[in-house]
């Protein structure tokens, strides 16, 4: 977010140690400092904007995209539902919405429930449907099999909570719980979703999930690659994730036609940064 973009009010949580309610009984009391507003926003051309949770730890800050369409705007994914989403983005909103969930993981659907129309995979839907209920911000709280994963592939020092401040001084990281949202729409590879001008078609990127999906627009190349691709190690080893299906969606990738690929976490990325990507891990996960 470019400097002064928002101004942001920072208190520090000093009076009294903040104490994590019932699930967090027995836990350190934290000091967090509070911060508003919660998102950071970033244009990155004219008529698609990228939203990000600052405060949260890097394995799970995932980008957001809003698409500024002629008849109705795409919202692609909607976050970990810490704070809503749709009120901070009221001003930007003159147009009905369209809310595309990339894939069911809990940093890419929080907020999917705030919109009326809603877009996921059928592999998603009953996840996005019916969450677990144990969503946590604590990362002793996420499943062992995931943890041993990110440890395999060198993330070493994940702090004890996922967030680094707190929306209000009321805010308990132990409340956290994301929203059970039914899908009005399922879609699947081939599909089109579209905003009246635009028109972006849906690529079914297994692997990392396994209704993992993307958008490509063939018009100008650009692609919303989910957790799918983004610039930095992919996790294909985890629950629920398939590393046969991840190869095929790499090599699916290499043959696209992409000019920019906007990816759920991370900074934006050319043709040929997406070809180094898909080339290293093909050949680390096949060596």
């Amino acid at each position: 977010m470019p400097a002064g973009q928002f101004s942001r009010r920072w208190r520090q949580c000093s009076v009294a140690a903040l104490f994590l309610g019932r699930r967090a009984r027995g836990r350190s009391a934290l000091f967090l400092p509070v911060v508003e507003p919660w998102f950071a926003l970033e244009a990155l051309d004219p008529t698609i904007l990228k939203i990000t949770e600052p405060h949260t730890d890097p394995l799970i800050r995932a980008n957001l995209f809003l698409v500024r369409g002629r008849e109705r705007d795409l919202l692609i994914d909607g976050g970990n539902g810490i704070v809503p989403l749709r009120p901070f983005l009221s001003s930007r909103l003159t147009k009905p919405v369209v809310a595309l969930c990339t894939h069911a993981h809990v940093d890419h659907v929080g907020a999917i429930h705030e919109f009326e129309e809603r877009l996921v995979h059928p592999l998603e839907a009953e996840a996005l449907a019916h969450p677990a209920g144990d969503e946590s911000l604590f990362f002793e709280d996420f499943p062992l099999a995931f943890r041993q994963m990110l440890q395999r592939i060198g993330y070493r020092d994940v702090p004890p909570l996922m967030i680094t401040a707190l929306p209000d001084l009321a805010y308990d990281p132990g409340s956290y719980r994301l929203v059970p949202t039914p899908a009005t729409r399922l879609v699947d590879d081939g599909d089109v979703v579209e905003t009246g001008d635009r028109h972006f078609e849906v690529l079914h990127l297994p692997g990392h999930s396994p209704g993992q999906i993307g958008l490509f627009e063939p018009r100008t190349g650009i692609l919303f690659g989910g957790d799918a691709i983004y610039d930095g190690t992919l996790l294909a080893d985890g629950p629920g994730m398939s590393l046969g299906a991840y190869v095929r969606t790499l090599e699916r990738l290499l043959a696209l036609d992409v000019t920019v690929v906007h990816g759920g976490h991370g900074a934006s990325f050319d043709r040929l940064r997406l070809h180094d990507l898909c080339r290293d891990h093909l050949a680390r996960w096949r060596a």
